[in-house]
């Protein structure tokens, strides 16, 4: 309401104008302004339009979603599991700007002043928009908790790990040359870097294959 208050002050336009204008009843609009009535988003456009506002709707992260992918914690203690004790992580670590969200395990590798962000999926539903929120999430790092606060900062990098279904499979395919610029090194090289002391060899794709009640780690393109 302060929003609409200013722009009508700013404007010099009076209520009653700026309902006829908008097409919305004088008294109906009184009601909004006293907090009595809570109007659509339509109802606010309308109010926008003649004021030559525009209406803005955001989503922000907040304590993370109560509707879990069912395979993605299982993921995520397998992989714990076979990380070398070299790594240091960190799990649903929340990362606030440029970008603000959760990025599911944070990876700390001191020798290498490395700090990697491992985003686990189990589809493929929309590749760029994925590659490019995992991409932003990736850059926000140094707004975490899990950034190291001593010594040089370290250098950042990516890992996807993709629960592997023929659905995702076919993806993959369709777009190998996107998941190539996105993740360049080899996976083979990747999954010797996180289960021994072998280099990161850079951003990487690993898949995840689920067989009951086992998770392994598939380094394959």
């Amino acid at each position: 309401m302060e929003d609409l208050e200013r722009l009508c002050a700013d404007a010099g336009v009076p209520l009653e104008t700026l309902a006829t204008a908008a097409g919305v009843p004088g008294s109906y609009l009184r009601r909004i302004m006293a907090g009595k009535a809570h109007p659509s988003l339509e109802t606010y456009s309308k109010l926008a339009a003649p004021l030559g506002a525009d209406l803005a709707t955001r989503i922000y992260p907040n304590t993370g979603p109560t509707v879990r992918d069912r395979h993605q914690a299982r993921i995520v203690e397998a992989f714990l599991q076979i990380l070398h004790p070299r790594w240091k992580p960190a799990t649903e670590v929340a990362v606030r700007q440029p970008a603000r969200g959760w990025i599911d395990v944070v990876l700390h590798e001191p020798r290498e002043a490395l700090v990697a962000a491992v985003e686990i999926e189990s589809d493929i539903r929309r590749l760029e928009q994925q590659l490019r929120w995992a991409r932003m999430k990736a850059d926000s790092l140094p707004s975490s908790d899990a950034w190291p606060r001593h010594g040089d900062p370290p250098r950042t990098s990516q890992l996807l790990i993709v629960r592997r279904t023929r659905a995702t499979r076919q993806t993959a395919l369709e777009f190998a040359r996107q998941l190539a610029l996105a993740y360049p090194a080899h996976p083979e090289d990747a999954l010797a870097a996180l289960t021994g002391t072998a280099a990161w060899p850079g951003s990487a794709m690993l898949w995840a294959q689920i067989n009951l009640d086992r998770v392994r780690f598939v380094p394959s393109r």
